[in-house]
């Protein structure tokens, strides 16, 4: 076994959820990422705790051929019954074939995805984490080989995290006590929100690892503008590209896609929710340096911001306001490396890609 996959499950394990002698763990990863979850469960032993693996959240072909052949769905509720006994929760990524769900119809995966909205808001309630194992097909689909890819993880994943929160506070002491946020890339997004009272969260892989961003929640009607979210996003195993959102008071009141528009209708149409704002976040993590078709590493991307329609991070929203419920959460990104710059109550703090608390913000 590669030792950085033992090194990895440690980050997991002791960084990223603190597991403690007793505590219960649903461990969600599809079989390609074995050696992970083999490395966890020594992790678990040497620790005290007692791991269950699962394939609810990240199976691929028998999900797809339970989507193919159903179209009406109820929150099962002996999955529910184990969400709520455990301590933690970590969600491995790895596939074996990335668009294994590609033909199943946008509108049958809408309907699993709110029937599931119950787990995913227990999964959440719990310690959690989501990573990735270096499978050869997500390795394809970045374009890399599998070497290639595999250092580009774990060279993602294996870092200083106490350091990335130091450098990556600075942003939080900007934005947290914000009350307006307008992001302009070049003559294509022009966006303001407003986020009084919200909570910026700093991402140092906790929760999502690797981390590297900070983020926070809209004010869920308070979103104006336009933006062109100018990389791809992969999404049900299908490539959306070109999207473009334009919103009226929070919501989206209009919407296009180069690629795959209908696979974005019906995102936005799978409730209410998902026509708002969730999150808006802000990559800092330059040692993520090519895009991947990965959110997980994607969004993480300095010189880069993201939104996500749909459903809010209870942690994020302040006790005065709205949190934005929806079964869906999707994140979208803009390249914010040239032309480009996110201006906070009025002060712009990044230009560029470059922060005002780095060296190079005034060239």
């Amino acid at each position: 076994m590669d030792p950085r996959i033992r090194e990895h499950a440690d980050v997991i394990v002791d960084h990223s959820i603190d597991l403690s002698a007793g505590d219960d763990i649903v461990i969600d990863a599809h079989p390609v990422s074995e050696d992970l979850v083999v490395a966890l469960h020594e992790a678990a032993a040497d620790r005290g705790a007692n791991p269950l693996v699962v394939q609810e959240r990240l199976g691929e072909r028998f999900r797809r051929a339970y989507l193919r052949n159903r179209e009406e769905f109820e929150t099962p509720s002996h999955v529910q019954a184990l969400y709520e006994e455990m301590d933690a929760y970590i969600a491995i990524r790895g596939s074996a074939n990335v668009t294994e769900t590609s033909d199943v119809d946008p509108e049958v995966t809408s309907a699993y995805q709110q029937a599931q909205q119950p787990l995913l808001n227990e999964r959440l309630s719990k310690t959690w984490c989501l990573t990735q194992f270096p499978a050869a097909a997500n390795a394809q689909l970045a374009q890399m080989s599998t070497e290639g890819y595999e250092n580009f993880v774990w060279d993602a994943v294996l870092k200083d995290w106490d350091a990335v929160r130091e450098h990556q506070s600075q942003m939080v002491e900007i934005l947290d006590p914000a009350q307006e946020v307008r992001i302009v890339s070049g003559e294509t997004t022009d966006v303001t929100m407003s986020v009084a009272g919200n909570e910026t969260l700093n991402d140092y892989g906790e929760k999502n690892l690797p981390g590297g961003e900070v983020f926070t929640a809209p004010v869920r009607d308070s979103v104006e503008g336009e933006v062109l979210f100018d990389k791809p996003l992969y999404h049900q195993g299908r490539e959306v590209t070109g999207v473009r959102l334009r919103f009226e008071d929070g919501e989206v009141v209009s919407h296009s896609a180069e690629k795959n528009e209908d696979l974005l209708t019906e995102v936005l149409d799978t409730d209410e929710g998902a026509r708002y704002l969730g999150e808006l976040g802000i990559g800092m993590n330059r040692d993520i340096d090519r895009f991947t078709y990965n959110m997980l590493f994607d969004e993480k991307m300095g010189d880069t911001v993201h939104m996500a329609i749909g459903r809010a991070y209870e942690e994020n929203v302040g006790e005065a306001n709205e949190q934005n419920e929806s079964a869906v959460h999707v994140d979208m990104i803009v390249d914010m490396s040239e032309d480009s710059y996110i201006e906070v109550d009025g002060e712009v703090v990044q230009r560029n890609g470059t922060f005002v608390f780095e060296d190079g913000f005034e060239d």
